[in-house]
C-alpha cells in the first residue's frame, strides 16, 4: 500500500516560491497561468499490516507545519 501525502501551503498564507516560478513560467511563454502555488510530495509505501492511522498522523503532526500548511493523503493499493 502506497500513501501519497501533498502538503502545501494555506490559501491565507503567502507563497513567493510559488509567484517567482509562475512569473518565471510566464517569461518562458507559458501563458494562462492564473496562479501556482509550490508544495510537497511525499510518497510512503507502508509494510504489510502497517498502521494507516499513525501514518496520517505522522503526515499531519510531523511532514506538515499545521500553522502555515495543510496535507491530502491519498491512498492507493
Amino acid at each position: 500500500m502506497t500513501a501519497w501525502i501533498q502538503v502545501g501551503l494555506k490559501k491565507t498564507v503567502l507563497d513567493p516560491q510559488g509567484k517567482a516560478i509562475q512569473a518565471a513560467l510566464g517569461k518562458l511563454g507559458y501563458a494562462g497561468i492564473e496562479e501556482l502555488r509550490q508544495g510537497k510530495l511525499f510518497e510512503v509505501r507502508l509494510a504489510p499490516g502497517a498502521d494507516r492511522a499513525a501514518i496520517e498522523r505522522a503526515a499531519r503532526e510531523v511532514l506538515t507545519n499545521p500553522v502555515i500548511e495543510e496535507c491530502l493523503i491519498r491512498w492507493e493499493e
